[in-house]
């Protein structure tokens, strides 16, 4: 991964709200590529808006990871691409393989649906080692783990979110944004309690507006998935501080405990 992209990608602690500025918002940002009729044109319109941006990274269909490569070859922005989606139910070996790959490519990242059957059934054993040969195939590429957690309890969200740091996951990710709801704040809070500071927590799916995404960062999220970046860039420079503010005081509690790994 080239230095700067890199560093600007490492942090996994939830955001300091107080010392909020544009860079930083819009740097924890993965602008999302992923709806299934994008044409070329529209996968490139959407890198040079993240270019213009400045967000973390392109997150974008596999088959789009060449062309979003070459258009962010002289940016900050990462190319990141999805694995197993949107269903997480590929065999394991096609899984690591498209994750090998995709690092082949360019990838600086990768977004990995969890089997979600296999996780609702309580194959937790299945879960952890299809997760971690996969994150060593591609080590030290970070892998951040969707649980689609519309389809989960809290209890197993919460073993969801256990066997990912087992794994060594880099992050741990509600969901996919084509489940029956979006991320909701409540669960990014337990999510964040769960993994502890070391390890990110993304949230995705109905976050369209600055509100939103800053509920999700005062939530303890420390990357948001979004299409709606610019509407939400233009509503910062409008209203930046005020909107902090409000989010901070609404925030679920999230404070971090230790994750066990046992």
């Amino acid at each position: 991964m080239r230095q700067p992209i890199k560093a600007r990608l490492a942090n996994r602690a939830p955001l300091d709200m107080t010392t909020l500025d544009e860079r930083t918002l819009m740097g924890c940002i993965d602008h999302s590529l992923l709806r299934p009729e994008l044409t070329r044109a529209d996968v490139e319109a959407g890198c040079d808006l993240a270019i213009e941006w400045e967000t973390a990274t392109v997150c974008c269909r596999p088959a789009d990871l060449p062309l979003v490569v070459n258009r962010l070859r002289r940016s900050v922005v990462g190319p990141t691409t999805v694995i197993g989606f949107p269903h997480g139910a590929n065999m394991s070996q096609i899984k690591e393989r498209e994750a090998i790959v995709a690092v082949d490519q360019g990838a600086v990242e990768l977004d990995v649906v969890i089997n979600i059957g296999a996780l609702r059934g309580g194959d937790l054993g299945y879960v952890r080692d299809e997760l971690a040969g996969l994150i060593y195939a591609v080590a030290p590429t970070p892998v951040k783990v969707i649980l689609e957690t519309a389809y989960l309890t809290p209890e197993q969200v919460e073993a969801g979110c256990r066997v990912a740091v087992e794994a060594r996951a880099a992050f741990v990710k509600n969901g996919t944004g084509y489940s029956p709801r979006g991320a909701e704040l409540g669960e990014i809070a337990l999510m964040r309690r769960v993994v502890g500071d070391r390890v990110g927590v993304k949230a995705a799916g109905g976050v369209r507006t600055l509100d939103a995404l800053l509920a999700m960062l005062a939530a303890g999220a420390c990357r948001v998935g979004a299409t709606a970046t610019a509407a939400i860039g233009t509503e910062w420079r409008e209203r930046g501080p005020e909107a902090v503010e409000a989010a901070m005081a609404s925030a679920p509690v999230a404070t971090s405990a230790a994750p066990t790994t046992e």
